[in-house]
């Protein structure tokens, strides 16, 4: 088996409202510029605008990021931020002096008079940021709300946010805690090859394949059990068998799948199927620890007796493998073959390496192989 066991390479707000909208002869020095079809179509159904209202609303942007920009630096310290209304029809700029109000209209934009600069806002939610691990488990979120001149922490209870304000020693006045279920994570786009990690140690993805419409990734079952945590992806076991087979599926909800297995140099190489490649072909594997290695298939339906048990139906091939590559794919030419189980030797010396096909991994678990 090819695990790897140890992870090497965590005062009060005064509002003063002066209305006023974005002036379109002020602030911008050029006309915005033609923007794609692309993008205005993209607005129009994302934002359920027509196509006269996405070119005003870009517009209307051009012209009050001239605005902001040029308060930005006239203001200097005494600057709080600035925002656009719903529709980007008027933007507004906060200070924490009233005599910049004049300055402020003069550039097309709605003064709003605040307690705490952006700096000082800034400041505090460093000291979030600064906080230990521990203080920031039960928070999803933070920032810089410039909209009510505060920090905002969102968490799935009061208590939780107040704490981690309380540990980073922040001006808790300044601190607002918003209740939210919100559960960030990173997306990831799946790539065979890669790595990914079960607690401390790590194996590498195989191929991306969805079971309906859930993403995942195909990989070795010895690698996890079901129901096994896995991050970068964030993910969980759904099937794991082990030994008898060496096969796993691990969804991921909420990353990208890829028809990709990354090759030499990291360049991606583009999954087209899965046909089984006959015997003497040539085979190429990608894996996190060892990279891209390729030879040719010498036996398949092996059975290899590990120490945990046996494992049939496996392909041999003269592709060198190391702790680590787990899981990773094997590929010949343009399809997928297997994931990487085990072998022998490493790649300084030359090796031995067995896959678990591709194919009945897919058949086991009713999946469907992304390719391009």
């Amino acid at each position: 088996m090819l695990r790897r066991g140890t992870l090497l390479a965590g005062a009060a707000t005064v509002a003063l409202y002066l209305v006023a909208t974005v002036a379109p002869a002020v602030a911008a020095s050029a006309p915005p510029p033609q923007p794609p079809a692309s993008m205005l179509e993209a607005l129009q159904r994302d934002l359920g605008l027509t196509a006269e209202q996405a070119v005003q609303r870009l517009a209307n942007e051009h012209r009050a990021a001239a605005s902001e920009a040029a308060l930005t630096q006239e203001l200097g310290a005494e600057y709080a931020g600035a925002w656009l209304n719903g529709d980007a029809s008027q933007l507004s700029v906060a200070t924490t002096d009233a005599a910049d109000a004049g300055a402020i209209r003069a550039k097309g934009a709605q003064p709003v008079i605040v307690g705490r600069s952006l700096a000082s806002l800034d400041a505090v939610k460093a000291k979030l940021d600064g906080a230990s691990a521990e203080a920031k488990a039960g928070a999803s979120l933070w920032y810089v709300d410039v909209t009510t001149n505060s920090v905002v922490v969102l968490a799935a209870d009061q208590a939780a946010g107040e704490a981690l304000a309380a540990a980073a020693g922040a001006d808790k006045s300044a601190v607002k805690v918003a209740l939210s279920a919100e559960k960030p994570q990173a997306f990831i786009n799946i790539i065979g090859g890669n790595a990914y990690y079960i607690g401390g140690s790590r194996c590498s993805i195989g191929f991306s394949a969805r079971r309906g419409s859930a993403p995942g990734f195909v990989t070795a079952g010895h690698c996890g059990r079901a129901g096994s945590v896995t991050s970068s992806p964030s993910g969980s076991f759904y099937g794991s068998s082990f030994p008898g087979n060496d096969y796993a599926w691990v969804s991921t909800p909420g990353h990208t799948m890829t028809p990709y297995v990354r090759g030499a140099g990291g360049a991606n190489v583009t999954v087209r199927g899965s046909t089984q490649a006959s015997v003497g072909s040539s085979i190429c594997r990608s894996g996190s620890t060892t990279g891209w290695r390729c030879g040719t298939i010498q036996q398949h339906g092996a059975t290899v007796n590990y120490s945990q048990g046996s494992v049939s139906g496996l392909t041999r091939t003269s592709a060198c493998a190391e702790p680590g590559d787990s899981g990773g794919s094997f590929i010949s030419g343009s399809q997928a073959q297997g994931v990487t189980s085990g072998g022998s030797g490493n790649c300084s010396s030359g090796g031995t390496t067995y896959h678990q096909p591709v194919n009945e991994i897919l058949s086991a678990y009713g999946l469907t192989l992304v390719t391009g």
